[in-house]
C-alpha cells in the first residue's frame, strides 16, 4: 500500500508503518544492544529517518526491507560508537594511570634528591667540596686536586669515602 495523498494521508500511512514494524525492529535492536531503552532509541531514529524521507518513501518498493536496512545501519553506527567510546575510556584510564605513576615517580625523585642533598650536606666540608666539584661541575680528579692544591690520591680517597657514605645512607630507601 502506497502513501495516501495530503498531509493527513502521509501521517496516517506513517503511523500504520510504525505500528506494523516497530515491534519487529525493536526486537532486532534489543537482540543487538541488550538494552531496552537503547533499542527504543534506535527504533525512534529509524522512524525519524522514515519521516524525513516521507516524500520519497513511496518510491521504495520493499519498505520493510528498507526499514530493516536502516535499523541495521543505526545498530552498526551504535556498535562503532560504543567500541570507540570503550577505546577512549580505556585510553583515558590508562593515561590517568600513567600520569599517576609519573606523578608518583616525580614525587619520589624529588624526595630522593632532597634526601641525597641532606646527606651530602652532612659530609665533612672538604669531602663535600670535592664531591660537588666532581659530580656537579664534572671536574676530573686531576682538576680538583689542582684547584684545591691537594694530591690526586686525596681527591680519589675523599670521593670514595663520600660515595660509600651516601650508599650507606641510601640503603633500604625506595628511590623510584
Amino acid at each position: 500500500m502506497g502513501f495516501l495523498t495530503g498531509k493527513e494521508g502521509l501521517e496516517a500511512e506513517f503511523l500504520r508503518i510504525v505500528r506494523e514494524n516497530a515491534p519487529n525492529l525493536h526486537a532486532l535492536a534489543l537482540r543487538i544492544t541488550k538494552c531496552d531503552q537503547l533499542a527504543k532509541d534506535v527504533v525512534q531514529e529509524v522512524f525519524l529517518k522514515l519521516w524525513e524521507q516521507r516524500n520519497r518513501f513511496h518510491t521504495i518498493e520493499n519498505k520493510e526491507a528498507w526499514l530493516y536496512r536502516v535499523t541495521e545501519n543505526k545498530l552498526i553506527d551504535h556498535l562503532r560508537k560504543t567500541a570507540l567510546d570503550k577505546r577512549m575510556k580505556e585510553f583515558t584510564l590508562d593515561r590517568i594511570g600513567e600520569i599517576h605513576n609519573e606523578t608518583e615517580q616525580l614525587l619520589a625523585a624529588r624526595e630522593s634528591r632532597k634526601f641525597i642533598a641532606r646527606a651530602i650536606e652532612n659530609l665533612p666540608r672538604q669531602r663535600q667540596i670535592i664531591f660537588r666539584l666532581n659530580r656537579e661541575q664534572q671536574l676530573s680528579h686531576q682538576q680538583i686536586a689542582k684547584e684545591l692544591n691537594i694530591s690526586r690520591h686525596t681527591v680519589k680517597n675523599q670521593l670514595s669515602s663520600a660515595l660509600q657514605y651516601l650508599r650507606s645512607c641510601l640503603k633500604g630507601i625506595r628511590m623510584f
